[in-house]
């Protein structure tokens, strides 16, 4: 009996570990707004991205109040904003500011104001921050009395993609319960084993299946993420370096998960053999 109870403790605790894992992963990282930031950051820094936002950023700035004896002089400097934008000393500010705006219209607070409380697709980019900052510039350079607007977006993904985004922000937050619950399954499967080395060799085979599993898993999802157009070259260029990003991250976490089962299965490997012989010594 005893034996049995630690079997389906054993099995237990790897199926919920198995959906914990990612969702953790996915609530610090996606949906929660500093690892978003964080996940999202670097790709700021990719020069090819960087010259395509910018370009896109400053071709949203409204001109319409330039006197039209004026277009042709203006014209030349706002095409040079677009390639000095990134230079700027506030580009980097207002990156994250960006990032931080874009979250929230993805994962609005219930809280929000309603501004920031829906959406139409999975995922908005409000570039808002960096037209502010391109428009701060041409006004400095120019002397025309330029306004930024308060938004400026571009859309990522699909309208039915809001449903994932909306599963994903009330389901991803559980896996610090199913961790929880995986570490008492697994802890019952140790008390309850004849032979404690089997629950730790089995561990430890059980994360090595995991980690490949999480590793295959992770790629399916960044193909389905690549393979989907938004139909704007910037969008999909940051939905693009954003899966490759995310994939990455992920891939230290089943590593990280890889290792450890290596330990567990030497771990019970070892502590089998030392059981073993002790039981020889006493015959």
């Amino acid at each position: 009996m005893r034996t049995f109870v630690s079997a389906v403790a054993l099995i237990i605790g790897v199926l919920l570990t198995a959906v914990a894992v990612p969702a953790i992963w996915v609530d610090r990282n996606v949906v929660q707004e500093d690892g978003f930031v964080a996940l999202s950051g670097p790709l700021g820094q990719d020069a090819d991205f960087q010259q395509r936002l910018a370009a896109a950023a400053v071709g949203t700035i409204d001109t319409g109040a330039v006197p039209d004896a004026l277009a042709d002089v203006v014209r030349p400097v706002v095409e040079a904003a677009a390639g000095s934008l990134t230079g700027l000393p506030g580009y980097p500010a207002a990156w994250e500011e960006t990032l931080r705006k874009s979250h929230r219209l993805s994962f609005p607070d219930p809280a929000s104001p309603p501004a920031y409380a829906e959406t139409s697709t999975s995922l908005t980019l409000d570039v808002a921050p960096l037209v502010a900052l391109a428009t701060e510039e041409l006004a400095r350079t120019t002397g025309l009395p330029l306004e930024a607007p308060e938004q400026t977006l571009i859309n990522v993904g699909q309208p039915e993609h809001r449903q994932w985004i909306e599963r994903v922000s009330a389901y991803a937050p559980l896996g610090y319960s199913l961790a929880i619950g995986a570490g008492i399954a697994l802890a019952l499967a140790l008390v309850a084993a004849r032979r404690r080395w089997t629950v730790v060799f089995s561990a430890g085979v059980g994360a090595l299946l995991l980690a490949a599993l999480w590793t295959y898993g992770s790629q399916l999802a960044r193909d389905a993420v690549v393979a989907t157009a938004s139909g704007n070259e910037v969008a999909d260029m940051f939905k693009d370096a954003f899966a490759a990003a995310a994939s990455g991250s992920f891939q230290s976490w089943t590593a990280a998960a890889a290792v450890a089962g290596g330990v567990l299965l030497a771990a019970g490997l070892v502590i089998g053999i030392a059981s073993r012989g002790r039981r020889a010594v006493s015959r």
